[in-house]
């Protein structure tokens, strides 16, 4: 199993805010399903940070284009493998 960063950069704020409730049941599910390790803001406003487990980055970019902020042009993303090193077991 892979790690992906996936970086979510502002486009349109009403857009943002208009659809966040969808963008949030949206990770839900997948950290649900297990496809989230963990996501959120950024306190300046200018986006969030979303860390996806997959098998390749091609699989991951599927879901992320899935994304109702990336469906509605609300935001625009970068998606990036990660090579994470930490002390906890995910």
């Amino acid at each position: 199993m892979k790690y992906f960063a996936v970086f979510l950069s502002m486009l349109d704020e009403e857009k943002s805010i208009q659809f966040r409730p969808d963008h949030l049941e949206f990770l839900e599910d997948l950290r649900n399903k297990g496809t989230v390790l963990m996501n959120g803001k950024f306190s300046d406003g200018s986006g969030g940070l979303v860390i996806y487990k997959g098998d390749s980055i091609e699989s991951v970019k599927e879901i992320v284009e899935r994304d109702p902020y990336i469906k509605t042009g609300a935001r625009s993303y970068t998606l990036r493998e990660w090579e994470m090193v930490s002390n906890y077991d995910f």
